[in-house]
């Protein structure tokens, strides 16, 4: 049948058809979760951004795009993974379950606090060039914000992933279309909130700041070992550990450019924070639930190295017509103008 688009692995190894109406159902929804979550994001930093904090600190604005990021970066990529995981019936077993879980909550709690280091450093520097030279009160306020909001995010958002797509199979839905959009609609809100909380709470307590920051900066830093040698000793999370550092940083060190952007654009259209979530956060999500499912297709029919069938490899131009996902590529097309429409209308009368 034409409507019939691609397989999905069931835990007991049998295959279920997707028809073209249940992705869409699937999909449509938490991606409109994801845009209202992404909405009070934008009008969140709408909000903070005339705290005195953001305003004497511009290093936060970098911070911004980087730490909301990490929602991008570590939570969907989770989501991917484990929604992978289930469609393989590799959660079939309580064993098998924890294995996984406790695996990928050590793995995300690592990488999330070298990269919010690292985008700190990044931030300063960045911030620096661009004529603002921080003191250490500065570098300790973004340092322990920005490490504490990442740990917090990660833990709280990771738990809600592994809930979702343990869920998600005893219901007869597919956690690659729903898991990755729902880490989208929390990541932005969730992570937004505690940075700019964080931050504020540390900038009421001016002549504690560089004790109290670095205490918290220094616990965090020793429990990165412990996270990444739990990540090590698991065999689910082992290659992704050594294998999945290139693109995590690289995509920090685009979103912290990005936020160079925004904290300059802000000071000429401050009306511009607001909207900044949905237009860099809409075609991501999309992306992301495209990636999630190809990736769990290609497992299915293949392992990681072995040469994937002919109908998985480039074809020039056609590739976009005859692979199997393309129709399902074109049903995420069709949702990003619509749906960035409706959110970009609701915040001009919500804003008005």
């Amino acid at each position: 049948s034409d409507l019939i688009i691609e397989t999905v692995k069931s835990p007991n190894g049998s295959h279920n058809k997707e028809k073209l109406l249940t992705i869409f159902v699937q999909i449509f929804f938490p991606f409109l979760i994801a845009g209202g979550g992404m909405m009070l994001a934008g009008m969140l930093l709408d909000h903070v951004q005339h705290w005195r904090v953001f305003e004497e600190l511009s290093e936060l604005f970098i911070l911004v795009p980087a730490l909301l990021g990490l929602k991008g970066n570590l939570e969907m990529t989770l989501a991917s993974r484990l929604s992978t995981a289930a469609n393989l019936g590799l959660m079939s077993t309580w064993k098998s379950r924890w294995l996984l879980i406790w695996g990928n909550l050590s793995l995300v709690q690592g990488q999330a606090l070298v990269v919010a280091f690292i985008a700190t450093l990044t931030s300063i520097v960045l911030g620096f060039f661009g004529g603002h030279t921080p003191t250490w009160k500065d570098v300790f306020l973004l340092g322990g914000s920005s490490m504490t909001a990442a740990c917090l995010a990660s833990a709280l958002l990771s738990s809600v992933m592994i809930v979702i797509v343990m869920v998600s199979r005893p219901l007869n839905i597919n956690p690659d279309n729903v898991a990755t959009p729902i880490a989208a609609s929390l990541g932005d809100l969730v992570t937004l909130t505690l940075l700019s909380s964080i931050a504020h709470g540390l900038y009421q307590i001016k002549d504690e700041i560089v004790l109290i920051s670095g205490i918290l900066c220094l616990i965090l830093v020793l429990f990165i070992p412990m996270w990444l040698w739990l990540a090590h000793y698991n065999k689910t999370t082992r290659s992704v550990l050594y294998a999945g550092w290139i693109p995590i940083l690289l995509a920090m060190l685009i979103s912290s450019l990005g936020g160079l952007v925004l904290s300059k654009t802000v000071l000429r259209f401050p009306g511009i924070a607001i909207y900044s979530p949905i237009i860099n956060g809409m075609g991501g999500n999309l992306a992301a639930v495209q990636a999630s499912r190809i990736s769990t297709s290609l497992h299915l029919v293949g392992t990681p190295g072995s040469k994937p069938p002919d109908s998985y490899q480039w074809h020039g131009i056609l590739t976009f017509w005859r692979s199997e996902h393309s129709r399902t590529a074109l049903i995420l097309l069709l949702m990003v103008v619509p749906g960035s429409t409706i959110f970009l209308v609701i915040i001009k009368y919500v804003n008005a």
